[in-house]
Formats: C-alpha cells, sequence, structure tokens
C-alpha cells in the first residue's frame, strides 16, 4: 500500500513540475475538441455541452482512445478541461466580473486520507489571493498554488471556479 501511495504521490508530483506555458489541451489528444476548446473567441456554452455529451456517448460505448479522448482519470480530465474552459466563457461574457478558475494544490485532505503535500492552510493560500486581486486582476485564468497557468489545465485536481463581484 505504501509503494502505491508514493506512486501516486510521484505522479502528482510530476504533473506538479508541468512547464507553466504549456497547454492544457495536450490533456485531450482529440485534435478537434482541442482546437474548439482552445478558440476563446468563438467558444459558448452550448459547444461545451455538446463536447460533454459527446465525450458521454463515447465513454458509454467505450471507445474513448479511437475518438480521441484521455484514457487515464478521462472523466477528470476532461471535466477539468471543460471547467476551464467555462471560466473563460464567463470571464468573456461579464467583464465586469473578475472570474477566475482555481485549484489549491494537493492538499492533505480526508478524501485523499492526508496524503496530500500542502496543508490545509497552504492550500487554502490560492483562493484567498484571488478573494484579494484587484478590480483589474486578470479574469478567465486558471490559478494553481497562486500561480497562473492560463485559459486551460492539464492538472488532474478539483477546480473551482472562483466569481468576485
Amino acid at each position: 500500500m505504501a509503494y502505491a501511495i508514493h506512486r501516486v504521490k510521484c505522479f502528482i508530483q510530476k504533473k506538479l513540475d508541468v512547464d507553466q506555458n504549456s497547454n492544457a489541451e495536450l490533456s485531450i489528444p482529440n485534435e478537434g475538441v482541442r482546437g474548439e476548446l482552445s478558440d476563446v473567441e468563438s467558444l459558448t456554452e452550448e459547444r461545451v455541452d455538446e463536447i460533454l455529451n459527446e465525450f458521454l456517448i463515447d465513454f458509454k460505448e467505450g471507445s474513448l482512445e479511437s475518438k480521441g479522448w484521455p484514457t487515464f482519470l478521462s472523466a477528470n480530465t476532461v471535466s477539468k478541461v471543460a471547467m476551464n474552459a467555462y471560466t473563460r466563457i464567463l470571464a468573456k461574457k461579464y467583464p465586469s466580473f473578475c472570474i477566475n478558475c482555481v485549484c489549491p494544490g494537493y492538499v492533505k485532505t480526508n478524501i485523499n486520507f492526508n496524503s496530500g503535500i500542502l496543508t490545509v492552510e497552504e492550500g487554502a493560500k490560492s483562493p484567498v489571493r484571488l478573494a484579494l486581486l484587484l478590480d483589474s486582476g486578470p479574469s478567465g485564468i486558471f490559478f494553481i498554488s497562486g500561480v497562473n497557468h492560463g485559459g486551460l489545465t492539464r492538472f488532474l485536481f478539483s477546480n473551482t471556479i472562483f466569481i468576485r463581484v
């Protein structure tokens, strides 16, 4: 069991060490979907819903790999990328609001059997930092542990849309 937890920790640490400038769309092998989710100017809520429905159909049919979806933690990965796309849509739709997506990092909680690498206090820093942004602060961005990672994410952690009015 300890070896399995160690492997998971190593995997997550590698995800945390990903170059900040890399594009999260790489999490989605399907080039068409990747392109659509990257097109901030023409992406709509309806299209994100359609993409998610396509994923669900392919998931039920067992055709994720052949249709170019991620196969490792696929639902988790697709949901996170969709949430980040939706964050950018909301930010564009409501430019007077500060709308961002935040991940506290891999925090020691009961849900992960306290195997996280950050304390609860350390994990709370990112949402608090976003709450304290100036009105002129960024919007439509994904933050992990307080660092701007752009519009999309390739991380496997829980993301939360954070709206400050």
